[in-house]
């Protein structure tokens, strides 16, 4: 049977991989962000709509002395998920992420899909609400450059778990390539490209779950049941292969919603699963929506216990607008 021995989450924002002075591009693009909510209601906003009802305590946040002792807390966070992993020498990492019109699209967007494919292409796009040269460079040279690179699935593991989860009645969507034009999600790619920075490239099984787009958005509690359901499918799995598994998106943006963050952090931590089942749906929308990939990890590694590395409130205007990170392990 295979054995999860290893949980991890890390944020996968562009903050992680540009250099701080760049960070005040990314302010810019908020003004112009289509995807902004308030909190803690969940109300769809302009910019400058949530910047006339902003707390101007938050204009504290706004400096060069913060930003960079963000950025520096982000780069251990990343650092200590790499250590983690490359410590941990699993067979194989179920990766969990979500897809923003990556390969999918609004219009056509799976509340789960499995890749079983033998190998996935991955490319860096940069991504945003009006180009930044600098910015794109930034990302581009930080995930490896803009290339595509082919990486190795584990694409046994990958259709056992279809296999399984169809059992357990679980309806996911499955892929075994990808369009000629299309390249995996950004979600994955960080994880290959940062946080397999010191393990060396680990076979995968990519599990989209759809955290962003209604009407089709797993509920909390339903991400928690699924990664329940892979744990089983795992141990069902006969092989005795060693399994870790990595959620990939979070914390809160473009709003910073800390409250909400430290909500599903204390909740996954404890296993409360009636706690799971009662988060704010209207406050798990936009980025913030991704939180459901912790959601889901923690129901994998529920056998294990979580270790939060750090989690970091990254405010970059004083509207509130921002993305907050997270990092943590269960062992």
């Amino acid at each position: 049977m295979g054995e999860i021995v290893l949980g991890l989450i890390t944020s996968h924002s562009p903050l992680l991989s540009v250099p701080v002075e760049l960070w005040t591009a990314y302010a810019e693009r908020d003004k112009r962000n289509p995807n902004i909510y308030r909190v803690p209601d969940g109300k769809h906003m302009t910019y400058e709509d949530l910047l006339a009802e902003a707390d101007p305590a938050i204009a504290k946040e706004i400096t060069e002395e913060k930003f960079k002792a963000r950025h520096e807390a982000n780069q251990k966070g990343i650092a200590k998920v790499a250590e983690a992993l490359a410590k941990a020498k699993p067979d194989v990492l179920i990766m969990f992420g979500d897809d923003q019109q990556e390969i999918f699209t609004k219009d056509v967007m799976p509340a789960l899909c499995v890749f079983w494919g033998e190998k996935v292409p991955f490319a860096q796009r940069e991504r945003g609400f009006g180009s930044d040269d600098a910015a794109m460079r930034a990302v581009s040279e930080a995930y490896g450059g803009d290339g595509v690179q082919e990486y190795p699935v584990n694409a046994d593991l990958s259709l056992h778990i279809i296999e399984s989860l169809n059992a357990q009645e679980f309806d996911v969507m499955h892929m075994r390539a990808l369009e000629p034009d299309k390249m995996m999600s950004h979600a994955f790619g960080f994880v290959w490209r940062r946080i397999m920075s010191q393990s060396g490239i680990i076979p995968t099984v990519p599990i989209h779950v759809n955290t962003y787009y209604p009407p089709n958005q797993p509920t909390p509690q339903r991400c928690y049941q699924l990664g329940r359901a892979i744990r089983a499918a795992v141990e069902s799995w006969d092989s005795d292969t060693r399994v870790a598994v990595i959620a990939s998106g979070g914390a809160s943006h473009f709003v910073v919603d800390e409250e909400v963050d430290r909500q599903v952090l204390k909740v996954i931590q404890e296993k409360d699963e009636a706690g799971i089942a009662a988060l704010p749906l209207n406050r798990l929308q936009a980025g913030t929506s991704e939180n459901r990939t912790w959601i889901a990890a923690a129901g994998v590694a529920e056998d294990l216990d979580m270790e939060l590395f750090d989690y970091v409130p990254c405010y970059r205007t004083p509207a509130g607008t921002g993305c907050a990170m997270a990092f943590a392990q269960w062992t």
